[in-house]
């Protein structure tokens, strides 16, 4: 408690903002749920960026719990049938706010998926729930095993969850240099989507069920489709 208090009245000091010992103190109680790590490390991150008075509220949408900022989330979400990609629930609840304003207002629909997605983020924060990645596989055979191979390498997925997925990932050699450790693999490039296309809602596509898959994981599914279904339009 005592290297929070410190670094809350150094931020406090540093961002011109009033703090008395007992709204520091309730600060750092506040605070102290979450792993100190990440609170340091966003008290560092709101020494930097605030302009104005620090708030409980600043330090908590920075911290690193795993869970991307709303405009890397943005740019992750697939713009086509045809990409796959790894996201959090939080990702996939707001495309579906998102989706009905595609095409008609991109813009429109980036300001809303941005805050749908930045509330979702802070219910979960404050529900103390860890990040938990889903793969929404697409169309393109290729584009699938990049995006698993890419959630591998950044440990959002388990070598044996990518693999149950798609079992043809034991025969690709950026799997086994994956699995060995070898960097850089060069097909994990970016994958680069078309500029313009719609973001469609497609099936959420499933190769095979895995007997050993926990309830949980079931549910967080499922709560991909429903979302991608809620997001289809009429007709």
């Amino acid at each position: 408690m005592k290297q929070l208090l410190e670094a809350i009245a150094v931020t406090a000091e540093l961002t011109s903002t009033d703090l008395s010992k007992i709204a520091a103190r309730v600060m750092a109680e506040d605070l102290a749920r979450y792993p100190l790590d990440q609170v340091l490390g966003a008290l560092t991150r709101c020494r930097r960026e605030l302009k104005g008075r620090l708030t409980i509220a600043d330090v908590v949408q920075r911290l690193d719990d795993g869970r991307p900022g709303p405009e890397e989330a943005w740019a992750m979400i697939p713009k086509g049938e045809g990409p796959s990609v790894v996201w959090t629930q939080e990702m996939a609840e707001a495309f579906g706010v998102a989706y009905p304003l595609m095409e008609s207002d991109e813009v429109a629909a980036r300001m809303a998926f941005k805050e749908s997605y930045s509330k979702a983020v802070a219910l979960a924060r404050d529900a103390s729930k860890p990040v938990h990645w889903m793969p929404s596989l697409g169309h393109d055979p290729a584009g699938r095993e990049v995006a698993l191979l890419q959630a591998v390498e950044k440990k959002r997925l388990t070598a044996d969850r990518a693999r149950a997925l798609m079992p043809q990932l034991q025969a690709s050699p950026q799997f086994t240099a994956l699995l060995a450790g070898a960097k850089p693999l060069p097909m994990l490039a970016p994958v680069e989507q078309p500029v313009g296309r719609l973001a469609l809602p497609r099936p959420h596509i499933r190769p095979m069920e895995l007997a050993d898959e926990e309830l949980e994981e079931k549910r967080l599914a499922e709560a991909d489709v429903a979302a991608r279904e809620a997001a289809r339009l009429p007709g």
